[in-house]
């Protein structure tokens, strides 16, 4: 059983978080409005929840890390708002985890959240980024995604491909065809993939 699972399960089994959901009750919400009030009948789910959106705020950077890949595994969209919040956390692995977990979710409502992210300062955040977008498949970012192809990374590059095939918009054949000339294989490899998917689109 991974780390991660058994995070998860205990936080979902343990009363202990019933004290750190009291607690974020009485502090401002992450997204500037009122707590939701709790009530004997939330379940104990929903306070693994609210338990774990308030960790997305601790000092601590590993406890928001797990947070977020808590949250993107449990894909409840009551942590959408917190996890875009995180997007911008001043550490860059606990935005690599905000992102994934928004990701995992597929969320229209975080699209502009993810399509910033391909600004990040760093590879990893770009790629994932690209990745999410792919999976949301929100054409509005095909723009942004298509400026990533020339970008350093291999990574980045090929990520970004491979969204633009998954979102099917014909308009990125031009840049996709470009990169059939890149110098990494996996970038040239990527781009012929998107092709035969933007090619299908059609």
């Amino acid at each position: 059983m991974s780390p991660l699972t058994v995070f998860i399960r205990t936080l979902l089994k343990s009363s202990a978080i019933c004290l750190g959901v009291t607690f974020a009750v009485v502090q401002p919400s992450l997204d500037g409005r009122a707590s939701r009030p709790l009530t004997a009948k939330q379940s104990p789910a929903d306070a693994a929840i609210d338990g774990l959106i308030f960790a997305l705020k601790d000092t601590d950077a590993g406890v928001r890390r797990y947070a977020a890949a808590a949250l993107g595994e449990l894909r409840n969209p009551r942590a959408i708002p917190a996890l875009v919040e995180a997007t911008r956390d001043e550490q860059p692995d606990v935005r690599l985890r905000a992102i994934a977990a928004l990701g995992e979710m597929r969320d229209p409502r975080s699209s502009a959240a993810l399509t910033a992210a391909l600004k990040d300062p760093d590879a990893r955040i770009r790629a994932k980024a690209a990745a999410a977008l792919g999976e949301i498949g929100d054409r509005a970012s095909v723009d942004a995604l298509m400026t990533l192809v020339k970008d350093a990374s291999p990574e980045v590059r090929r990520r970004a491909l491979h969204a633009l095939g998954e979102l099917g918009d014909t308009r990125a054949i031009a840049t996709v065809t470009s990169a059939l000339k890149d110098q990494d294989v996996n970038v040239r490899r990527a781009a012929a993939f998107a092709l035969a998917e933007l090619a299908g689109g059609e």
